[in-house]
C-alpha cells in the first residue's frame, strides 16, 4: 500500500536529499565523484587528497537503491576517472577517448556493487572489518585488468600518486604499487565507515590503528638496498624540434648538447626515446658520428632509434630500439620496445578500428615489438671488472612494475627509461610520466633515470628519492647526475605482486563465505492451511 506524502511532508525530500534521488542527479554526481582522485596525481599533485577523494562516490554508491544502479554509477564513475586521467589524450584521440572511457569504465561497474554491499545499510562490525579489505581488493582487480597493455596499461593507479611519499616508496618496496593502492584505499572506506555508520566507528578506528601500525613496521624492518657505489649519467634533453627535417635537427642539437658534457667525466650519456630517426645500420654517417661523440666526451652514449629496421630474427619494420655505441661505433646492444602503446603505436584490430586514424592523431602503420628484455653492460674502467650493467625501457613501459623487475632479476644496476612527451607538452602527462620512475626505483631498489626530449627528465635513487634537479618542459639542455649505486634486493624484488594475489585469495574467501551462508539459510516453510472464508466452517466447507 502506498502512503501519499503531503505538502508539509515533501519539504523532508528538499534540498540534497531531494537532488540525490533523481536518476539524473545521481548520475551527474557520480562522473564527477569518480574524477576526483585525479588531483592526487601530478600536475596537481595534493597527494594527500587521495586518501579521501573516493569518499563521495562510495557515499553515493552505498545509496544506492538497487545493486543494478550500484553497477551503473559504478560505471559512470569509472568512465568519469578515466577521462579526467587521460584528458592531455584529447587533441589526440578525440571522440574515440570518450568510447574508450565508456568501455574501461566498465571495469568499475562490479566494485560499485560491491561496495553497496560492504558498506551500505547499517553494516554490522564483522561486515565492517571486512569491507575495509574487500572494498580495496576490489579496487585492486580493477587496476590488474586495465594494467594490461591492449587496455592501456597502469597508468592512474592510485597508488602512484604517492610517488614523492617516503613512507609510501618504503610501502612498494614490499608490496610494490599495488599494496599502496590497497592502503590508499582502506583509508578511503575508513572514512566511508566513520562518517556514515556510526555503529562502525569503533572497527573503523581499529583498522586506522593496523594501518598506521602496519605502516611503521615496513618503515622500520623492510630491507633496503645499500650504496655501493657512484656511476656520473649524463641527460640529453634537446627540447621541442618541429618543422622540416625535424629529425636530423633534433640529432644536430643532441649532438651539440652532449659535447657541453665533456670535462665533467660522465660514464654513460643517455639520450631521450625516438632521439634517432634512421637505422644505424643504414645510415653509417650517423653511427661515425655518434662514435666519435662518445670518443669525444669519454662515455658510451644510449640513443634511441624510431625507424624501420630488422629486428635479432630479421623482421623487417618499424622498431624502437634503444642503442648503446661507443667509440667504435655500436656495441652490439640493442633493446627493442616490446610493449606498445595502443592507438599511439599500433591499433589493436586495425581491420575494425582502424578508422580511429581518420579522426585523430593514431598510428599510421603498426611498430613491431621486440622478444625479450635486455641488459646491457657499459665499458670497465681499464681493469678485467666489467662496468655497470644498464636495464633499458622505452616511453610507456615505465609504467609496469614487472618489467623493471625482471630487469633487476635480471642484474642490472641502474634503470632507464628513454621516453618523449611532446605531443602533450603542455598537459599533465610530461610531470606524471616522470614520477613513474620514482615508484619503479622504490619497488625495485635500484636507481633510475627518465630521459626524455622535451622533458620532465627526472633521476631517482633506488629508494625513490629525488636525485639532483629535474628538468623541466621549457629546457633544451643536458645535465649530469650522480647516480647513486645499490645492491641488495627489495622484498618486492623477491616476491612480486603477492599484495595482488592476496586480494584475490581475500575476495574468493568472502566469495565463498558469502554463498554457503546462501545455501545454510533455512528454506521457507510449508505453507499453512489455507485461510476459511466468513461463511466457511468445519462443520460446512465451502465447495
Amino acid at each position: 500500500m502506498r502512503i501519499p506524502v503531503g505538502r508539509r511532508d515533501r519539504t523532508r525530500y528538499d534540498g540534497h536529499e531531494q537532488f540525490l534521488r533523481s536518476r539524473g542527479s545521481r548520475g551527474a554526481v557520480a562522473v564527477v565523484t569518480g574524477a576526483l582522485p585525479v588531483l592526487a596525481f601530478p600536475e596537481p599533485s595534493l597527494w594527500w587528497f587521495a586518501y579521501l577523494a573516493l569518499v563521495p562516490w562510495m557515499l553515493l554508491l552505498r545509496t544506492a537503491p538497487t545493486a543494478r544502479r550500484a553497477a551503473f554509477e559504478g560505471w559512470l564513475g569509472g568512465a568519469g576517472f578515466m577521462i579526467a586521467m587521460h584528458h592531455w589524450l584529447l587533441p589526440s584521440l578525440h571522440v574515440f577517448l570518450l568510447v574508450l572511457a565508456a568501455l574501461l569504465g566498465l571495469l568499475w561497474a562490479p566494485w560499485g556493487v560491491l561496495v553497496r554491499l560492504m558498506l551500505g545499510g547499517t553494516p554490522s562490525t564483522a561486515r565492517a572489518v571486512a569491507a575495509v579489505g574487500a572494498v580495496p581488493a576490489g579496487w585492486l582487480m580493477i587496476e590488474l585488468v586495465r594494467s594490461w597493455e591492449g587496455l592501456g596499461g597502469p597508468w592512474g593507479l592510485l597508488g602512484a600518486s604517492q610517488w614523492e611519499v617516503t613512507p609510501a616508496l618504503r610501502l612498494a618496496s614490499v608490496g610494490g604499487v599495488w599494496l599502496v593502492s590497497l592502503l590508499v584505499l582502506a583509508v578511503n572506506t575508513v572514512a566511508v565507515l566513520l562518517l556514515a555508520v556510526r555503529s562502525a566507528r569503533r572497527p573503523a578506528v581499529a583498522a586506522v590503528v593496523l594501518c598506521s601500525t602496519a605502516v611503521t613496521l615496513v618503515w622500520v624492518w623492510a630491507p633496503q638496498p645499500r650504496e655501493s657505489g657512484r656511476l656520473r649519467i649524463a641527460v640529453v634533453q634537446p627540447g621541442v624540434v618541429g618543422g622540416m627535417l625535424s629529425a636530423e635537427r633534433r640529432f644536430d642539437r643532441g649532438e651539440e648538447l652532449t659535447r657541453e658534457v665533456k670535462g665533467r667525466d660522465p660514464d654513460l650519456v643517455v639520450w631521450g626515446e625516438s632521439s634517432v630517426g634512421a637505422d644505424l645500420g643504414t645510415r653509417p654517417d650517423l653511427a661515425e658520428r655518434l662514435g666519435a661523440l662518445s670518443g669525444e666526451v669519454g662515455a658510451p652514449v644510449l640513443v634511441n632509434v624510431d625507424a624501420r629496421s630488422e629486428d635479432a630474427s630479421g623482421a623487417p619494420g618499424i622498431y624502437k630500439s634503444s642503442v648503446l655505441v661507443g667509440p667504435d661505433g655500436p656495441t652490439g646492444d640493442r633493446y627493442d620496445k616490446m610493449r606498445l602503446v595502443p592507438f599511439g603505436e599500433y591499433i589493436p584490430a586495425r581491420s575494425l578500428l582502424g578508422w580511429a586514424t581518420s579522426v585523430g592523431r593514431a598510428a599510421g602503420e603498426d611498430r613491431l615489438r621486440g622478444n625479450a628484455p635486455v641488459v646491457m653492460t657499459l665499458p670497465g674502467d681499464g681493469t678485467q671488472a666489467p662496468g655497470p650493467r644498464l636495464g633499458p625501457l622505452v616511453c610507456f613501459e615505465s609504467a609496469f612494475p614487472d618489467m623493471s623487475r625482471r630487469l633487476t632479476r635480471d642484474g642490472a644496476q641502474v634503470l632507464v627509461a628513454q621516453s618523449a612527451t611532446s605531443s602533450f607538452q603542455e598537459s599533465w602527462a610530461p610531470e606524471q610520466h616522470a614520477s613513474l620512475a620514482a615508484l619503479r626505483a622504490a619497488e625495485s631498489g635500484r636507481p633510475m633515470v627518465h630521459a626524455t626530449l622535451t622533458g620532465v627528465s627526472a633521476v631517482y635513487a633506488a629508494g625513490g628519492e629525488r636525485v639532483g634537479a629535474p628538468l623541466s618542459t621549457e629546457r633544451s639542455t643536458a645535465a649530469v647526475y650522480d647516480v647513486p649505486l645499490a645492491t641488495g634486493s627489495t622484498l618486492y624484488v623477491r616476491f612480486g605482486d603477492w599484495a595482488v594475489y592476496a586480494s584475490v585469495a581475500l575476495l574468493a574467501v568472502l566469495g565463498a563465505a558469502g554463498g554457503l551462508r546462501v545455501l545454510r539459510r533455512p528454506a521457507p516453510g510449508r505453507a499453512g492451511p489455507p485461510a476459511r472464508t466468513a461463511r466457511e466452517s468445519s462443520g460446512r466447507p465451502v465447495r
